[in-house]
């Protein structure tokens, strides 16, 4: 396990990596098509002020934007409970605890470290899950947190809000640009952007998915270490698979942060989707069984 969470360490710096070039040959873009330079330095320089925004305040805005509400220990003792108690086994400081209202089974966990963590679960998920199943679900949780999984989600969340953007600019350059492009524009620089607009988001999302999937493998496994009960977690995988349902509030860049995902199931959902199939990761669970 210990050599997983190296080799994602290594595979995640690559990916960040890769988003940095992503943002710099974008920005190298627009000084062509505006035939000056300083457009690239001041493209870059407003990214990273973004993306530096997006991760400090990332832990807010996924709840604000999945409409979920914290609660204390008299709101719902269960709940808070059993996340009181996987805080204590694990060593790590007591997250703030959220309620989703939303009957998709479905619980994420986010911020910038353990120290300002939030876990959140879905009413959908508290009502289908016994005991034994929505720890095994919180320790997953919980092991995002330990692995420091949150940090690199709320990175690559920032980062893709800042493709999302500049993509955004980038097709309006081509659809209300046209006066500039004949003027004075780069007819080369036009049709880079014409490529940036539709291939960044598209790497961007495939570059989202080679971060996520591996960790929810990991934090399968680690949830398991944790609650020394492998069966708790085949089995809440199996009720995530059977009651299955795409969440009220959705949002592409969030959905990484999930245990299941919140998302509409189509063609390109499942084409890019940053979940690994529920039915791999129980066959890996049940796989490991000897190993936990």
């Amino acid at each position: 396990m210990y050599k997983q969470i190296a080799q994602n360490k290594r595979r995640t710096v690559l990916i960040m990596l890769a988003f940095v070039v992503m943002i710099g040959v974008i920005a190298a873009v627009f000084a062509v098509y505006f035939k000056d330079p300083w457009v690239a330095v001041w493209t870059i320089v407003v990214a990273i002020i973004y993306a530096v925004i997006q991760y400090f305040a990332s832990g807010s805005l996924a709840t604000m934007m999945t409409g979920a509400h914290e609660i204390v220990k008299k709101d719902n003792p269960r709940f808070y409970n059993i996340v009181e108690n996987l805080s204590i086994t694990t060593g790590l400081p007591m997250p703030k605890v959220y309620i989703i209202d939303d009957p998709a089974p479905n619980a994420f966990a986010t911020g910038r470290d353990p120290e300002h963590a939030v876990v959140a679960a879905t009413t959908g998920l508290l009502d289908i899950m016994n005991d034994k199943e929505l720890t095994a679900v919180m320790a997953h949780e919980m092991s995002h947190v330990k692995n420091y999984d949150i940090r690199v989600s709320m990175i690559v969340f920032g980062l893709v809000c800042v493709v999302g953007l500049i993509s955004d600019v980038a097709f309006r350059m081509v659809f209300y640009g046209n006066r500039r492009r004949n003027d004075e524009g780069s007819p080369m620089g036009y049709l880079l952007i014409m490529l940036a607009a539709i291939f960044a988001p598209i790497i961007a999302a495939l570059a989202q998915m080679a971060v996520s999937r591996e960790r929810e493998y990991l934090a399968d496994a680690s949830a398991v270490n944790i609650t020394r009960y492998p069966e708790g977690m085949i089995d809440a995988l199996k009720k995530l698979q059977s009651h299955s349902r795409p969440m009220k509030n959705q949002n592409v860049a969030a959905a990484s942060m999930y245990i299941n995902d919140p998302l509409r199931k189509g063609f390109f959902n499942n084409l890019l989707s940053t979940h690994p199939p529920i039915e791999k990761r129980i066959e890996r669970l049940e796989h490991g069984k000897k190993t936990f």
